[in-house]
């Protein structure tokens, strides 16, 4: 694929993080958590409350999930080789011939800089950045030991250091050291990748010390265990508590998370004020998104290999030049639509046959969004939405199960309606657009597209 040439102007910062809750954010309405910084890049940009990731064929999520980010493409074309089994080494190789998001700004004129975790391949990496500080190689690591290399270091093959401080300190000191010192001949493009709030969730003190474990509410839909097998409960993120869960011990892993994601908060607030202390603030769009959701305790679940909101649905903010602010949008969307709405708004054309669709539209109002999302995990889950009817689909040892949500009346999935004889019709409606979907997206780990409807 070709990535083309032509003009851009405004500077793009493109913040991804690990394990983020959708509803984790005090500004869309959290009750617990605190996020000064996040709360104000909500109040000057769009925040799409119903940003839905594609899913993932292996546990590590997050490797797929960034793939799509990168390529524009859904979760069967994001990667190279998509398979069940990984082996040991759980990333993303993106196909030679995808034009990565950084790589098709480059081609218009964009100084390219990455900072963070890195969960696809290596020769991906080398050819969408000219520039990169502190990058980790790798799907989780300890926050105060990163082994980290500049990019340079990987061209020449040097090994990893350890690097100095934690994790999210790291990465957004070394973006906003680029920030400060960069030239301005030309926009740049900075993919600032945290590993936060992904375990171990070892917040420093201060941070931690914001949260009594004793006073944070429980989910809605908190549950001592999974109702049922749904193919993925003896994964490492499940084994990260004692079983059953115990109120007490989820409240404990929700004060840890919570002060993660306060002490990334507040470490991207240092870019964002270099951003505003050096002129560059009002000529820079900012995204802020996370590879995928977390359960912690949410049905009886600790992990994101699951298909229910708190998993699949992540936050999704931006704000800067020809964004909307202080505006909720609503309309269903995939965080791979990035790629197709920031070409837009960068005034460069997206390379030909994306997946990824243009959501300036929906920002303004006019429509846009996609009528129904769907979701998969590995090849014994998948789940299919119009925005109020949601249906999950499993497969484990041969048996079929299904669960069916109406979100309107029932955003925390607590009321299963699967079984209902007067659903019978919506089902069957959702499984068609299901199966739709799998026919297009190349979905062959779940038995035959014909034999869904059977």
């Amino acid at each position: 694929m070709s990535c083309g040439g032509g003009s851009s102007h405004p500077n793009i910062l493109f913040v991804v993080v690990d394990d983020h809750r959708a509803d984790a954010i005090g500004a869309l309405g959290h009750l617990a958590v605190h996020t000064p910084v996040l709360d104000g890049l909500v109040r000057r940009g769009t925040a799409f409350t119903r940003a839905t990731i594609q899913g993932s064929l292996m546990p590590a999520v997050c490797a797929p999930s960034r793939a799509c980010l990168l390529t524009g493409h859904g979760v069967f074309r994001a990667d190279a080789d998509p398979k069940l089994d990984k082996g040991p080494v759980f990333e993303v190789q993106l196909p030679a011939d995808a034009c990565t998001l950084p790589e098709r700004l480059r081609a218009a004129g964009y100084e390219t800089f990455v900072t963070g975790k890195w969960h696809n391949d290596l020769p991906a990496l080398l050819r969408s950045f000219e520039c990169g500080r502190e990058i980790f190689h790798g799907g989780m690591c300890d926050h105060t030991a990163v082994p980290v290399r500049d990019l340079e270091e990987i061209r020449r093959g040097e090994p990893a250091r350890i690097g100095g401080g934690f994790s999210s300190e790291i990465f957004c000191d070394a973006a906003e050291k680029f920030v400060r010192e960069r030239g301005r001949a030309r926009p740049f493009f900075a993919w600032v990748a945290l590993t936060s709030p992904h375990d171990p969730r070892t917040p420093p003190a201060e941070y931690r010390a914001l949260y009594d474990a004793a006073q944070i509410p429980l989910p809605k839909n908190f549950r001592p265990d999974h109702e049922f097998d749904n193919g993925e409960l003896a994964v490492r993120d499940e084994l990260l508590a004692p079983r059953p869960l115990s109120p007490d011990g989820v409240r404990e892993h929700l004060a840890d998370y919570y002060g993660m994601i306060s002490h990334h908060d507040a470490c991207i607030g240092r870019v964002l004020a270099a951003l505003r202390e050096t002129g560059q603030e009002e000529n820079t769009l900012v995204v802020y998104v996370s590879d995928h959701g977390l359960a912690l305790g949410s049905h009886g679940l600790l992990g994101k290999q699951n298909l229910y909101e708190h998993s699949v649905r992540v936050p999704l903010i931006v704000a800067g030049p020809g964004v909307p602010t202080a505006q909720r949008c609503d309309a269903l969307m995939q965080p791979l639509d990035l790629y197709a709405t920031l070409c837009e708004l960068a005034g460069v054309t997206a390379p030909a046959g994306l997946d990824s669709r243009s959501l300036v539209a929906a920002m303004a109002g006019n429509g846009g969004g996609r009528p129904w999302v769907c979701s998969v995990y590995r090849d014994v889950q998948r789940m299919v939405t119009d925005g109020r009817w949601k249906l999950m689909v499993y497969r484990v040892d041969g048996a079929e199960r299904v669960q069916l949500f109406d979100l309107a009346t029932d955003p925390d999935e607590c009321c299963d309606l699967g079984d209902e004889p007067s659903r019978v019709a919506r089902i069957a409606e959702l499984r068609a657009i299901l199966q739709t979907w799998q026919a297009t997206a190349g979905d062959r780990w779940f038995g035959s597209v014909q034999s869904i409807g059977a």
